[in-house]
Order: structure tokens, then C-alpha cells, then sequence
């Protein structure tokens, strides 16, 4: 079942976040989502409201997905987040917890991309 946990997680991201495809929430996300950002109530409609005044704001912004982990129920995914092509952008670790083929829990992570790092490794 993690495979097609982590398959849910990466279409989510793809299609609502990177594409704006909003109207399709509903297939990935539970109505009651618990979310655990620190910015955002609880619920699929507020966080769509948010994705939709976000991407007004940047039309070009992305998550890169770089790895992807499942254990259980949750799917560990670490991004960058870029808000225009050019950007360093941010480094992301999102946890979902998945019941019954919907996202229903949320967490995640942000840290700003540095120019360079001591050991010379990017953090995404």
C-alpha cells in the first residue's frame, strides 16, 4: 500500500499545487483534513483557498520533488519550492498521513536554500 500512497502524495502535489488544478482536491484530500502548519486551519476548503491566492500571486511556482519515503499510513516527501523559475527557492519536508485513499493529515518543514553550505552538499 505505500507505493500507492507515495503515487497519491506526488499526483497531489503535481496536479493541485504545480498545475492549480483545485477542483480536483477532493480526489487527494479529506474534508476534514487535520493540518498542522502553523498558518493554516484546519480543512480541505481553506487550504484550496490558499493554493488559489497563492498561485495569483505566482504562477510559476513548483515543487521539485527529490525523495520520497512511505511507512505505514504516512509519506515523507522532501522538495524545493520554487516561486519563480530562477529562484534558489526553499527546502521542504512534508509528512502526509493517508487514510483511506485521501490525504487526512498534514505537517511540514521550510529552510530557506543557502548560496553554499560548510560541506559544499545542497540541502535538497
Amino acid at each position: 500500500m505505500s507505493q500507492h500512497h507515495v503515487q497519491l502524495v506526488r499526483d497531489y502535489l503535481e496536479n493541485v499545487w504545480n498545475e492549480g488544478q483545485t477542483d480536483r482536491a477532493d480526489e487527494y484530500l479529506a474534508a476534514d483534513l487535520i493540518q498542522h502548519n502553523p498558518n493554516l486551519p484546519d480543512g480541505r476548503a481553506p487550504l484550496v483557498e490558499f493554493i488559489d491566492g497563492l498561485r495569483k500571486q505566482l504562477p510559476e511556482m513548483r515543487f521539485e520533488v527529490r525523495r520520497t519515503a512511505a511507512d505505514g499510513d504516512l509519506v515523507f516527501v522532501h522538495s524545493r519550492f520554487r516561486a519563480t523559475p530562477d529562484a534558489r527557492g526553499t527546502a521542504v519536508v512534508d509528512v502526509f498521513r493517508i487514510d483511506d485513499g485521501r490525504i487526512v493529515e498534514h505537517w511540514d518543514l521550510r529552510e530557506d536554500i543557502p548560496e553554499s553550505t560548510t560541506s559544499g552538499h545542497e540541502i535538497v
